[in-house]
């Protein structure tokens, strides 16, 4: 069933040497995140680049309980690792392009959380930003290859694609909160203000409301065509900012209910196209790849 996967004995080693290298990225990922996370000394990334990188430093800022997915995506990520050096897996020509994307994304994730660390807002915002996008990249190309050819199980549906999906959809409201957070110190608009004020008297709110409706266009037209599992971590983030926006120390309500229903109306549509794809439950493998998975 799964000849067209093997590679000749002398070309196992290879896989095996790729396998061992996107494990030890993950290694390193998980152990920037601890870093990032105040552990062994180092600055919390609530508390890093002046404070811009905060949950409550823009309008588009998720509020603090959205990085719970975090926890999620690292278990993803250490999943995938130990999953990999599988026989079957490690002989898989899908993982095979797969595999340096993947590894290229947990070394920039820890790049970013460097980044992040650099002190100034001046630097570490430009930089962070910068590493955001390159990482952004990878896992657009990522998604790419994940269309591109068939899983060969569910397992390998829910550790590769709905691992590297999930990661997809965070950074892409991550990065939107990223570029939000460079944009406010560049205008000198210090993080968490009620009221911030931009050029010309434009409305910081109605900037937000432009920039969630560009984002919750971009989610639907993935939604009508793709996986789900970006797209859930893409409404997760969405509601997150909603909820700082509705419910936290510096309201926004128009702000709020713009990414409650932009959240939504994303989760709908991909639903819809889910079920008008096939069967539910109807096994990942056995669907065109066309099909959202």
């Amino acid at each position: 069933m799964h000849q067209h996967h093997h590679t000749a004995g002398g070309a196992r080693p290879r896989p095996l040497a790729a396998a061992v290298a996107t494990a030890a990225s993950a290694v390193a990922a998980l152990l920037l995140a601890a870093w990032g996370s105040g552990a062994f000394g180092g600055t919390t990334v609530q508390d890093a680049a002046g404070g811009y990188l905060s949950a409550t430093a823009t309008p588009v800022a998720p509020a603090a309980a959205a990085f719970s997915i975090w926890s999620l995506i690292y278990l993803g990520l250490l999943a995938y690792a130990v999953w990999q050096f599988l026989p079957g897996a490690l002989a898989s020509g899908r993982q095979r392009a797969l595999r340096p994307w993947a590894a290229a994304s947990m070394l920039l994730n820890a790049a970013w959380l460097w980044a992040a660390q650099l002190g100034s807002p001046s630097v570490a915002l430009p930089v962070s930003l910068a590493v955001m996008l390159a990482l952004l990249a990878v896992l657009c190309r990522m998604l790419v290859l994940h269309l591109s050819t068939p899983s060969a199980s569910f397992l390998e549906s829910v550790v590769s694609d709905g691992t590297f999906g999930l990661y997809l959809g965070w950074i892409c409201v991550a990065t939107v909160a990223n570029a939000a957070a460079l944009v406010a110190a560049l205008l000198g608009i210090a993080p968490g203000a009620a009221q911030p004020a931009l050029p010309g008297g434009i409305s910081a709110a109605a900037v937000a409301v432009a920039v969630l409706a560009v984002a919750a266009a971009v989610g639907v037209a993935r939604a009508l065509r793709g996986r789900i599992s970006p797209l859930l971590s893409f409404a997760w983030g969405l509601a997150w900012i909603a909820v700082g926006r509705l419910a936290g120390p510096a309201p926004m309500p128009v702000v709020g209910v713009t990414a409650a229903v932009a959240a939504a109306v994303i989760l709908a549509v991909a639903i819809a196209a889910r079920l008008k794809a096939g069967r539910p439950g109807r096994p990942l493998a056995h669907r065109s790849k066309e099909a959202p998975a």
